[in-house]
């Protein structure tokens, strides 16, 4: 299209080569002289470019290295039978051979390579978290704040919510005894409640500043929030808000027996 604007044409040419592998991973891009002379363009031109590509996820500038097509991680699949994995299996199951966790088991990591920062409150039951309790808001509850590494890289962010009256004076309630091997449905099967269904809802959303410098992202990149209730009979022992996820770094997979 002739009247297309001149930074849209030059971001479709990168994009493309980026795409058709011309410009592969950790490649850089030509400098921004190289693209005004090919293009015919000022220099603000160039930048609305490479700003589109970098909202897109597709590139990053890195301080005296250029404008680089961006490395993506291989994108790990979790799936929901990951929690009949380390959940009770009978009276008294059989300890696996070494300590592990959900977490652990979708990143394949050992335990001596899991590595979990814990921030952990006292807080009241906002609306939302009453209603996903199915408890009154202001309930007391034990609020937890976990960033979890993979071999030193941050991949994963939770922040969930315990009954105090279930876990006030508990070892569950002790950071230090962080992590627990079997994580959170382990506790719950400590505390004589062990997990019967685990609910999950997704969402996609960009993350807060926060988040996406905790994990060490690039722009333009969203995160899956997925929000966790975890169930013993009919009632609800713990709420998840949220699990929050690169959404380049994960493939949730779904499976139901028909």
């Amino acid at each position: 299209m002739p009247d297309r604007p001149a930074y849209l044409r030059i971001a479709d040419t990168l994009r493309e080569g980026i795409r058709d592998g011309g410009l592969p991973p950790g490649s850089r891009l030509p400098t921004m002289a190289q693209l005004r002379r090919t293009h015919g363009v000022s220099e603000i031109v160039v930048r609305q470019a490479i700003a589109l590509l970098r909202g897109e996820g597709l590139v990053e500038t890195r301080r005296g290295g250029g404008t680089v097509v961006r490395i993506r991680p291989p994108a790990r699949r979790v799936a929901m039978d990951r929690y009949r994995a380390v959940a009770p299996a009978g009276p008294a199951p059989r300890p696996p051979a070494e300590p592990q966790t959900t977490f652990t088991r979708d990143q394949k990591i050992s335990w001596a390579e899991y590595r979990l920062d814990t921030e952990f409150t006292r807080v009241r039951a906002d609306p939302e978290l009453g209603a996903l309790f199915e408890l009154p808001a202001g309930t007391e509850l034990l609020r937890r704040r976990f960033v979890h590494y993979a071999r030193g890289e941050p991949q994963q962010i939770s922040v969930n919510f315990l009954p105090w009256d279930l876990v006030g004076g508990t070892p569950v309630a002790d950071p230090a005894r962080e992590p627990w091997p079997g994580g959170t449905l382990a506790q719950l099967a400590f505390l004589g409640h062990p997990p019967t269904r685990v609910e999950e809802s997704v969402r996609s959303r960009m993350p807060t500043p926060e988040e996406a410098e905790t994990l060490r992202m690039s722009g333009g990149v969203p995160v899956l929030a997925i929000t966790r209730r975890l169930l013993s009979g009919e009632d609800v022992m713990e709420v998840c808000r949220d699990i929050v996820l690169p959404a380049d770094r994960v493939v949730l997979d779904y499976a139901i027996d028909l």
